[in-house]
């Protein structure tokens, strides 16, 4: 374990010419430095990029092979679990809901199958009656908070617009497999969480593959992809969780008011690091009682919007369901064949509700709870919630009002946000403004989130001290800066290759230890019903 100075000192040294840059305002130097660094770092940006989205190829198409691993993941776990994803939607609204709260984290109750009754209950936490940090309701928003955003609001757009309306058709499918991903991952990772004296949790990816494989006798292997996901999973927080975040929040907000001038972005980056700051500093029951208001706030209004746009085009919604319906299937060579639109559709979801990325699995650990499946059951909601309803709501809003507006031709690419902005602006007049708002809103959630995917990972790497802690939280800030200030084209797409580099050794990871979910979804759904039982 490396000490934390000498982390400090490494890190500081590095940011160094990033953080000089951030201080200069003038427009001259950042395009320089820009185009200085995103020339120096596209060679290795790329290298990275063509491993990670290595694509195969069907045909005249080409889809990433990390997209084929966790739309196949995802349809073994909905067969092993017996569609678990569609058949508990109901069980977890209840957990959520703390209908079976007084059996779960209320009590001391030894869960069955315990070996060691009246202590410890090793398959969650130390002491049975003070179980996590945060709510089931807590730690679905600090999760979804990581997931909703950007993606729903523009990459369902380039979707459409790209696969026409029947890419909407298949991303929804996509969405319901996902689920059964996030039940599996997120179950083990309450199952093989670790809690500090004073209650920390400390969860996720990272300790289900090291201690979970190390059960089965593959503890070597397990670690490898333990320090892997971690690795890449630290290198995703400060890219793609963080500065691709404030940077596209600050194109939104310079973008609406027409400012320019190059000290805009360092000042608005600041302002971002400051919020952000504030919540994070308080660790994962800051993070959870701040998203909890936020997501649905977030949601409600962007939901609603669209429910009263869908509302107001009443007389198209048969017509537009039925080209979501037929357009899946189509065999039109303009939007790529049936072929074509599919794989538009799966790619979109699977970017967008990250299930198989393993990161929900590091909010989820930190729940309150002696039953790592009712974490997982909860968890499931997160793509429904995520892909089935928000970006089917972008989705119909768009095809609706381009039936009646013709806004554009579908089968061509368009700027996303620019195209969800006019759908909506057609019908409500001056939602743009809102949407930008929830532009806003949707990247700092998702930074809060991400702050905290990555300090976990971080901390499984050099360690679990408070000098660690705060070293990671200074250089994440640093970095929302970074972010706002400049235009890192590179480094962005090397940061969304590591997040979905996670994916590799996490889908193998559950894969291997599905028997353990398993035993753990029988062990909990037997306790649901001996309390019903118990209630009649």
């Amino acid at each position: 374990m490396l000490k934390s100075k000498s982390i400090l000192l490494t890190l500081f040294s590095f940011l160094i010419p990033f953080i000089t840059f951030a201080q200069e305002t003038a427009e001259k130097v950042e395009l320089t430095i820009d185009q200085k660094i995103d020339a120096a770092f596209k060679p290795f940006a790329d290298a990275v990029s063509s491993v990670i989205f290595y694509s195969i190829n069907f045909g005249e198409h080409s889809v990433p092979l990390v997209i084929i691993i966790l739309i196949a993941g995802a349809i073994f776990f909905t067969i092993y679990f017996k569609f678990a994803n569609f058949t508990l939607i109901g069980t977890a609204v209840n957990v959520v809901r703390g209908k079976y709260d007084d059996f779960d984290h209320h009590s001391a109750d030894v869960a069955e199958g315990d070996p060691t009754p009246g202590g410890d209950v090793f398959e969650t936490i130390a002491v049975e009656d003070a179980e996590g940090e945060v709510s089931h309701f807590q730690a679905l928003t600090a999760a979804l908070s990581a997931t909703v955003g950007l993606g729903n609001i523009a990459g369902v757009a380039v979707a459409v617009a790209i696969g026409g309306p029947g890419a909407t058709f298949w991303m929804i499918l996509a969405g319901f497999l996902g689920m059964a991903t996030k039940f599996v991952e997120c179950t083990l990772g309450v199952k093989y969480r670790e809690v500090t004296e004073n209650g920390t949790v400390h969860g996720g990816p990272m300790y289900y593959l090291s201690k979970g494989l190390k059960e089965k006798g593959m503890g070597g292997f397990g670690k490898i992809l333990a320090i892997f996901f971690a690795i890449m999973c630290v290198g995703g927080s400060f890219g793609g969780g963080n500065m691709f975040q404030a940077n596209q929040a600050t194109a939104q907000i310079v973008g609406r008011l027409g400012i320019e001038g190059g000290a805009i972005g360092f000042w608005l980056g600041v302002i971002m690091a400051a919020i952000v700051g504030v919540v994070i500093i308080g660790g994962i029951k800051r993070i959870g009682s701040v998203t909890e208001k936020v997501v649905p706030f977030m949601a409600a209004i962007y939901v609603g919007a669209a429910l009263i746009i869908i509302g107001m085009n009443a007389s198209f919604v048969p017509e537009a369901f039925g080209m979501i319906f037929n357009g899946a299937f189509t065999s039109n060579a303009a939007l790529g064949g049936i072929v074509g639109v599919l794989i538009v559709g799966f790619q979109r979801a699977a970017f967008s509700n990250e299930a198989g990325v393993g990161s929900a699995a590091i909010a989820h650990s930190a729940v309150k709870t002696k039953y790592p499946a009712s974490e997982g059951i909860v968890a499931l909601l997160e793509p429904f919630i995520d892909t089935v309803v928000i970006c089917t709501m972008t989705a119909l809003v768009i095809v609706i009002t381009n039936i009646d507006g013709g806004f554009f031709e579908y089968g061509t690419k368009v700027q996303g946000v620019e195209l969800t902005a006019t759908a909506f602006d057609s019908a409500i007049p001056g939602f743009s403004w809102i949407l930008t708002v929830a532009v806003v809103l949707f990247a700092i959630s998702t930074m809060l989130s991400w702050s905290y995917y990555g300090l976990q990972a971080w901390k499984f790497l050099f360690g679990k001290g408070k000098s660690v802690d705060i070293v990671y939280k200074v250089v994440f800030l640093l970095f929302v800066i970074i972010g706002s200030s400049i235009g890192l084209g590179s480094v962005i797409a090397f940061s969304d290759a590591m997040i979905f580099a996670m994916v590799f050794p996490n889908i193998i990871g559950l894969i291997l230890l599905s028997p353990k979910v398993r035993d753990e979804l029988k062990i909990y759904k037997d306790k649901i019903k001996a309390f019903k039982a118990s209630a009649k």
